[in-house]
């Protein structure tokens, strides 16, 4: 989303006195204790942050609550990526609270991450006095004014009445449409004010509508192109996962036999092992899923928003279908909540806004069964002439990355939960691990954060822990695979993990680079390696002054007895893997480029 978006609201206020019916239900209470009161009537189990000056009334409001854990971060940037990860998990917005100035500014790149993403994430910070507001006052930033291209809706607090309405809109806004982050701005004087009267506390969202269904006629229309088409392609991304319609589209794939390729972010909506899967597409997917949106004469898009490394040159992206769109047999459909993600990148035939399960729903009915044996026939001839794959190394020293991330697949047997950092590494957990089951992948999509991976994965082993208790069952285990530069910027959060007892748990694939911009200073570069070798410290070492448990593989001979060692381990840990620095991701469509522009790789 933007800040033109139709879902961001940062040009309206709360502090609207006649909106709603009052309510006396706060009076008495500081505005601090009204921020614990409202948490815990919003469900809240689990808050994510750091205190200083400006929010300390809220600290000293929830001090030893019994309704919610707090978990202290060791840098606000990862308090708000461990709430995503809990977002991810649970299903709820992850709440952070942070104190003013450098606290709340450190938390701006996990809500540009989350906006992206659609991840929802609420963030409360404190402010200083209302008082001293505009004067340059210690610890004061125009959080509002920097929050607002990054969030759904941004508000600052002036009054402790208006704290309530505030926060209600928040969790609606966080949670409607397509989810993502608000922030809320709450002055020091304000939460240790004393609501003395009634106030109001419905949600004030003025303009805020969500269209949740499509009409009959787009939804017609629709069943008729995919009926007819030849080569139709289910196209999939994380609105189909947020949506819950991941069972639906098996469904729709089984009664219409689509084959279905999803985005970096959508891995599990559909079964990667289910022959109709074609698995990831874009720069780093599979050469079998984009030569089939380059046949395509369908595509159907559901939950996807057609980004740049999904299309490289989106003016000659999915060109057959362009040209049955032309020709009145094919073209695009787009199921999509968010209008704003509609025609934005690439025009389609048949826009569906509204909610990707609802209209799922609609569509099943309708779709008409085919055998499509010829389109098959070519899917089938592509996966065996150009699989993911990699040349296998027997020499004593630096394991192939692809083959540690095989050996945690066969170990776990597809029955964990991944998150990743930004790099070789993301691609290759990505490529190499079987994804079978929506919500067991969390990594960085739109904002390719460095760093997202290890917090994330402390706040999503949170959640899953907090899940299976409910749901009576064991908990999945929450890995991370890392790269060494996307891990030195934020492992120092794996002492929060200790300290609390989450037993997250990071691969670290060590190359001693900056892995991916090598791969690029290698291919587009000659080579010329400007600042992207990393001189990194003794990691193991390192992990044990934090309090976890430190192991180490460098033989290929040794990763399966190491690996499970690693795994058995109960508490937090981290397994270094010392990997042939040299090693490329392949495919890779450079960017801009097309298809047909796809380098794969030597592999004879």
């Amino acid at each position: 989303m933007t800040a033109t978006s139709a879902y961001n609201l940062n040009a309206h206020s709360v502090d609207k006195p006649s909106h709603g019916k009052p309510t006396n239900k706060y009076a008495g209470m500081t505005g601090a204790q009204i921020f614990h009161e409202m948490m815990r009537e919003h469900d809240v189990d689990t808050m994510f942050g750091y205190p200083g000056g400006a929010i300390l009334p809220v600290f000293d409001a929830i001090h030893d609550s019994e309704h919610f854990k707090f978990v202290l971060s060791r840098h606000e940037q990862g308090a708000s990526h461990m709430a995503e990860g809990y977002a991810r998990t649970t299903g709820k917005p992850g709440v952070v609270l942070v104190t003013s100035g450098p606290g709340a500014t450190n938390t701006v790149t996990g809500m540009q991450d989350a906006l992206m993403d659609g991840t929802p994430m609420i963030v409360f910070a404190g402010q200083v006095a209302t008082g001293a507001i505009g004067t340059d006052a210690f610890q004061e930033a125009d959080m509002t004014g920097i929050t607002r291209p990054c969030t759904k809706w941004n508000t600052l607090v002036k009054r402790v009445e208006d704290i309530p309405r505030a926060i209600n809109t928040a969790f609606l806004v966080a949670t409607s449409g397509r989810p993502g982050p608000v922030f809320v701005d709450l002055p020091k004087d304000v939460t240790a004010a004393t609501l003395k009267g009634e106030c109001f506390d419905e949600p004030f969202t003025p303009g805020f509508h969500v269209r949740e269904l499509g009409t009959s006629t787009e939804i017609e229309r629709a069943a008729e192109m995919i009926n007819n088409a030849k080569k139709p392609v289910f196209y999939v991304g994380q609105g189909c996962v947020n949506s819950g319609a991941s069972d639906l589209l098996r469904q729709a794939v089984d009664k219409a036999n689509i084959p279905v390729t999803t985005t970096l972010q959508a891995l599990g909506a559909f079964d990667e092992r289910d022959p109709r899967s074609l698995h990831m597409l874009g720069m780093h997917g599979s050469a079998y899923a984009n030569w089939a949106m380059r046949d395509a004469d369908v595509i159907i898009a559901v939950g996807a928003r057609f980004d740049d490394r999904i299309t490289g040159n989106p003016k000659v992206f999915a060109r057959t279908a362009r040209a049955a769109e032309a020709a009145g047999t094919g073209g695009f459909i787009h199921f999509e909540i968010a209008p704003e993600n509609i025609n934005k990148t690439v025009p389609v035939t048949i826009p569906v806004e509204g909610d990707a399960k609802k209209n799922l729903e609609l569509l099943l009915p309708l779709l008409k069964h085919a055998d499509r044996e010829e389109w098959f026939a070519d899917i089938a001839k592509w996966k065996a002439e150009v699989p993911f794959r990699y040349k296998d190394d027997e020499r004593e020293f630096h394991l192939k990355p692809q083959a540690v991330v095989e050996e945690l697949y066969n170990q776990t047997r597809g029955e964990a939960i991944v998150t990743t950092g930004v790099g070789q590494h993301q691609m290759w957990a990505a490529q190499f691990y079987q994804y079978t089951t929506p919500k067991r992948w969390f990594t960085s999509g739109g904002l390719g954060t460095m760093g997202y991976g290890v917090p994330a994965s402390i706040g999503g082993q949170l959640g899953e822990m907090i899940e299976a208790e409910k749901q009576g069952r064991d908990p999945l285990p929450v890995i991370n695979i890392d790269g060494d530069g996307s891990f030195t910027m934020t492992c120092i959060e794996m002492t929060t993990a200790a300290q609390y007892g989450i037993p997250a748990k990071t691969i670290l694939l060590n190359n001693d680079f900056q892995g991916m911009v090598k791969q690029w200073q290698d291919l587009f570069y000659e080579e010329r390696y400007s600042h992207t070798e990393m001189h990194n410290p003794d990691f193991c070492k390192l992990i044990e002054a934090m309090h976890c448990k430190a192991f180490r593989c460098t033989k290929k001979e040794e990763l399966a007895e190491v690996m499970a060692l690693f795994l058995a381990h109960e508490g937090p840990a981290v397994l270094e893997c010392l990997v042939e620095k040299h090693e490329h991701v392949y495919p890779m469509m450079p960017a801009g480029k097309t298809v047909d522009d796809m380098v794969l790789g030597d592999f004879d």
